[in-house]
């Protein structure tokens, strides 16, 4: 009888509001066996887990720790950044940042720390203390620190509500120890905020930034690696920043 595998399927089930059935029907299996799953009842092969992990879309993370959960080794590797075998990727992402210049665009991790960035970065870290900018820099701390870009972002409420709501959402759909404290830091930066007022546009929020050149008007654009095969890769984030208005552009292009 295989421990572990039936409580975490039921539990990721549950937080992706799927039925039992819903479920089978997506990993082409049957109700029954789903309940015998997560029951105890029945042990899954190593396909059928690898199904239902990609029916509940899960990150490779999870994805890795339910085999073991089911007890199987990992099917996805993860390797450190500074592995020969991801040196293609990282200089292809370091090509697309210098193709975003000259406006800003960063790689970050899965929990905001910086992995490379365009010199276009600076004229938004500018004023930054000087501690927050030593390695590893967490881009999600340095946004909403007081002694960070926080002091200059002139619509802070408004931005830190995007910041926060994003990282709640990321936390709801995968779990993680590190980043609900992270979470729990960067709220402590940040007075209470009020409840969205009719006009909130979500996740359409440009950021307004005075920096020595003028008021920038910023939205950013994420793109992740959503078909890499490496758990590390997979959790990487390319974050570009572009112009909201003609007047921003001028002032980055000039």
């Amino acid at each position: 009888m295989v421990s572990g595998f039936g409580p975490a399927l039921k539990g990721w089930r549950e937080r992706r509001r799927l039925s039992q059935l819903e479920l089978a029907l997506r990993a082409g299996t049957t109700q029954r066996h789903v309940s015998f799953l997560e029951g105890g009842r029945s042990i899954p092969g190593r396909g059928l887990v690898l199904r239902v992990a990609e029916s509940l879309e899960l990150p490779l993370r999870e994805r890795n720790g339910l085999l073991l959960a089911a007890g199987f080794a990992p099917g996805f590797p993860e390797r450190s950044l500074d592995d020969p075998g991801l040196l293609p990727v990282l200089e292809g992402m370091r090509r697309l940042l210098d193709g975003h210049r000259p406006y800003p665009a960063v790689v970050v991790d899965r929990y905001g720390v910086l992995i490379a960035r365009n010199d276009a970065l600076d004229l938004l870290f500018e004023d930054v203390a000087p501690e927050l900018l030593e390695e590893p820099v967490n881009t999600l701390r340095l946004a909403l620190h007081p002694e960070g870009m926080a002091p200059r972002v002139r619509n802070l409420a408004v931005w830190a509500r995007h910041i926060l709501e994003r990282l709640t959402q990321e936390i709801a759909h995968a779990p993680d120890e590190r980043l609900t404290t992270l979470l729990a830091e960067l709220e402590s930066y940040v007075p209470a905020l009020e409840p969205p007022g009719p006009d909130h546009l979500g996740f359409a929020v440009p950021m307004r930034l005075s920096t020595s050149a003028g008021e920038l008007r910023l939205i950013t654009a994420i793109t992740t690696f959503a078909t890499a095969a490496d758990v590390t890769v997979s959790e990487l984030k390319l974050e570009t920043f572009l112009p909201a208005d003609a007047e921003t552009a001028k002032i980055l292009t000039g």
